[in-house]
């Protein structure tokens, strides 16, 4: 599949989130982001079938930290001390942070246009899902901040470390390392629902299967073929799909500022494509699994 067909696909199953979670999950945040990543984690690694490389047990801990545990433990926290439009919003800075990340890390010097448009991008989110009387929790922002910078942060080090040869493999390990984490949490807060209903039990698979093992699968691929920098911008179709979610499912009718920003969004993605191309270069280093 092109890479960033990948990626569009991914924010695209990510956007799910926020409608899933409000509508078929209990209120149990650390819960909620344990059994996402062990449920992601385990139809991988029954697909997969292998250990990654000694070599890389340490890289795999580091990933899964932060493009896993770290993200949806406090992604999770958000959704609960901000309004979700604002909570969308500050994950809507995760593409400024990964093409900022990668000049230091990458030694890629970001184009002012390229910085520009995905900084209109973040406008635009800002326009579609903000309101006037919008609370505001430090402690929410912090953690809408850190999650999406680990996230940033992970995919710039997968793009610059590459990636075992088997990528479900990779993907899987990653969720259990972070579903290792969460359950740990979890049982230290006993954020745990006193019963699941059977809403909730569907409302865990779609989002253990398509939000979190196809999804991330694809994330990781078009990060190895297009690289972290160029899929970024595709961050900025996850606020807009849960916006969109919100307008189909519980009548929401868009105003006139929305649907500016709407156009502002799609119209800084379609342009941060055709910029900046030389500045970064895809990441196709795939590291084999030595053989004994």
């Amino acid at each position: 599949m092109y890479p960033k067909l990948s990626a569009a696909l991914a924010t695209i199953l990510w956007g799910f989130t926020y409608i899933i979670t409000t509508t078929m999950l209990p209120p149990n945040p650390m819960f909620i982001a344990a059994v996402r990543a062990i449920g992601g984690a385990l139809p991988l690694l029954l697909i997969a079938r292998e250990l990654p490389p000694r070599e890389w047990w340490g890289k795999i801990v580091i990933l899964g930290t932060l493009n896993s545990g770290l993200f949806f433990g406090l992604l999770f926290i958000a959704a609960i001390c901000l309004p979700g439009g604002v909570a969308a919003t500050f994950q809507a800075l995760g593409p400024l942070f990964m093409v900022l990340l990668a000049w230091p890390l990458l030694g890629a010097i970001p184009a002012i246009a390229k910085v520009s448009a995905v900084f209109v991008g973040a406008v635009g989110v800002a326009m579609v899902v903000l309101k006037s009387n919008a609370a505001i929790d430090p402690i929410g922002v912090a953690a809408a901040l850190g999650s999406a910078l680990s996230v940033a942060l992970g995919g710039i080090l997968v793009h610059k470390w590459g990636r075992p040869r088997s990528l479900l493999g990779f993907t899987a390990w990653q969720l259990l390392v972070a579903g290792i984490e969460l359950s740990l949490v979890t049982a230290v807060v006993s954020d745990v629902p006193a019963r699941l209903s059977a809403l909730n039990v569907v409302g865990f698979v779609i989002l253990a299967l398509f939000v979190t093992a196809l999804a991330f699968a694809l994330w990781f691929r078009a990060i190895q073929g297009a690289g972290a920098a160029n899929v970024a911008p595709f961050f900025l179709l996850t606020p807009i799909t849960a916006f969109v979610l919100d307008a189909v499912f519980r009548g929401f009718v868009p105003n006139t500022v929305q649907i500016v920003g709407v156009v502002l969004v799609i119209g800084s993605l379609l342009y941060s494509q055709h910029v900046d191309r030389r500045g970064f270069r895809p990441a196709h280093h795939v590291h084999p699994t030595k053989k004994n």
